[in-house]
C-alpha cells in the first residue's frame, strides 16, 4: 500500500516547527518556569506561583502553592519543593520529600530530577546527584536544559572539593 504524501505546507511548516524549536528563544529558564501563552496562562493553576517563584518571592510562592493545593501534580510538588530550597531559610528535607512525591507522580519529571539532584549536591550526597543526572541523560531525548544545568552544578560540586557550589 502506497503511504499517501503529505501536502508541501506541512512538511514545510513541521521544518518551521523543528528550527524553532531547536533554536530555543531568549535566555535559559528553570525548569518549570516557563511562562505560558495567554491562554493558557488564564487556565494554568500554578501560573501565580510560577510568578512569585520567578520573581524570588518563596513565601509568597509557597502560599500560593498552598492555597492552589493541588498535591497530585508533580508539577505543583516540584514547585513546592523548589520553593522550599531556594527560600531564606531552606527546608531542605522538606523539598526533598516533595521532589520524591513529584517523581512517585511522574518518575521522568525533568525538573524533579534536576532540582532534587541539586538537593543532593547541596547536602554533599554526591553518588545519589550522579544518579539523578543519569536517569536524566535517558530521560531526555536531546541533552534537554535540566540535564546541562545539573551536569555543570556536579562539576561545579567537584571542582570544589566536593562541596556545594550555587550557580553563578
Amino acid at each position: 500500500m502506497k503511504t499517501p504524501m503529505k501536502p508541501l505546507w506541512a512538511v514545510a511548516g513541521m521544518g518551521l516547527m523543528t528550527a524553532a524549536m531547536l533554536a530555543g528563544t531568549g535566555p535559559a529558564r528553570a525548569a518549570d518556569m516557563t511562562p505560558s501563552p495567554p491562554a493558557a496562562a488564564a487556565t494554568d493553576p500554578l501560573a501565580t506561583a510560577r510568578a512569585r517563584i520567578a520573581e524570588k518571592k518563596w513565601p509568597a510562592a509557597i502560599d500560593e502553592l498552598k492555597r492552589v493545593n493541588a498535591t497530585g501534580s508533580a508539577d505543583w510538588n516540584n514547585l513546592m519543593g523548589y520553593s522550599l530550597r531556594k527560600g531564606k531559610t531552606p527546608d531542605l528535607a522538606g523539598a526533598g520529600q516533595f521532589y520524591e512525591t513529584a517523581l512517585r507522580i511522574d518518575p521522568k519529571h525533568r525538573g524533579a530530577l534536576e532540582y532534587s539532584g541539586e538537593l543532593f549536591l547541596m547536602t554533599g550526597d554526591l553518588p545519589k546527584a550522579e544518579q539523578r543526572l543519569a536517569t536524566l541523560e535517558k530521560v531526555c531525548a536531546m541533552k534537554c536544559e535540566e540535564y546541562g544545568d545539573l551536569k555543570q552544578a556536579v562539576a561545579r560540586f567537584k571542582a570544589a572539593g566536593n562541596r556545594y557550589v550555587a550557580e553563578p
